[in-house]
């Protein structure tokens, strides 16, 4: 994976950071091309990086870090349990402090990346609490073709019809919606 998008918000080219961060050129360009693995850099040369990023090594990691993607489903079935264990404020706190939001969508994940945040702002909004604004850029996205729940998929194909999409849409989450997402209970999990 590129991971180019980390010195695109900042004011230096990748020349500039090889010479701030100490990290010889062609090693760098490997690092931020997806060439050499995160798991293959010296912790010298993600140490420098970070410190030149202005990341924790721990978040530079993170994000450079892309595991194997799972199935939607179950991506959405974690979240739900996550809110489940951890509760309302809990999830948010959580979810905020770990940048998962962000993360994800840098990688490209943008169903889960909108998921979450609109679970964010769901249970932000049924708890009272303000929106933060360092996802407004976020916000402002959607996906391109509305996603539904994979059983309400099965039952347009079992009944031959699109009804029981029209209804997943009537009954949706609005903080859903607004990202093409047919979400609308994320607490009736087993």
């Amino acid at each position: 994976m590129d991971f180019s998008f980390l010195l695109e918000n900042e004011p230096m080219s990748m020349y500039e950071c090889s010479k701030r961060s100490g990290i010889p050129y062609s090693t760098l360009s490997d690092i931020i091309k997806g060439k050499t693995p995160i798991d293959r850099v010296s912790s010298k040369n993600l140490k420098a990086l970070a410190d030149t990023l202005d990341y924790s090594m721990d978040t530079l990691y993170s994000i450079m870090h892309v595991p194997e993607r799972s199935d939607f489903e179950l991506f959405k079935s974690n979240e739900c349990h996550r809110v489940k264990e951890l509760g309302d404020k809990g999830f948010i706190m959580d979810t905020l402090q770990s940048n998962r939001i962000r993360i994800l969508f840098s990688w490209g994940w943008f169903p889960e990346s909108l998921y979450l945040l609109a679970m964010l702002d769901y249970l932000s909004r049924v708890n009272n609490i303000a929106l933060v604004s360092d996802y407004d850029d976020i916000r402002e996205t959607k996906l391109k073709e509305m996603v539904y729940p994979a059983s309400v998929i099965a039952m347009c194909l079992v009944m031959g019809n699109d009804n029981a999409k029209a209804e997943a849409i009537r009954r949706s989450i609005p903080e859903f919606i607004r990202f093409n997402i047919a979400e609308s209970e994320i607490r009736n999990v087993i």
